[in-house]
């Protein structure tokens, strides 16, 4: 009996905020948290720079990306699936 395990490496889901380098986008990850003193709902955000092997996601595409070895001195994370295509303009 083999059973799948669940895998290890973090998975987020953002937007692409640039696909203007060869081989990379950023994504923009947000998250909503709880204010420490204030208790308001306010949201975070982060930015990460994902390996795109074949330049397959563009500006404004919702990505899903996983926490991989360093790939340079900024990118951890791979692109692995499209969420959402984003909208024609």
């Amino acid at each position: 009996m083999t059973e799948a395990k669940p895998s290890l490496k973090r998975t987020l889901v953002g937007k692409v905020v640039s696909d203007k380098r060869a081989k990379t986008v950023t994504v923009l990850v947000e998250r909503r948290v709880k204010h420490e003193l204030y208790g308001k709902i306010v949201a975070r955000s982060s930015k990460y720079h994902a390996h795109d092997e074949n330049g397959e996601f563009h500006l404004g595409d919702m990505i899903e990306i996983t926490e991989s070895r360093p790939i340079s001195k900024t990118k951890n994370w791979v692109a692995t699936r499209l969420v959402q295509k984003a909208a024609e303009v």
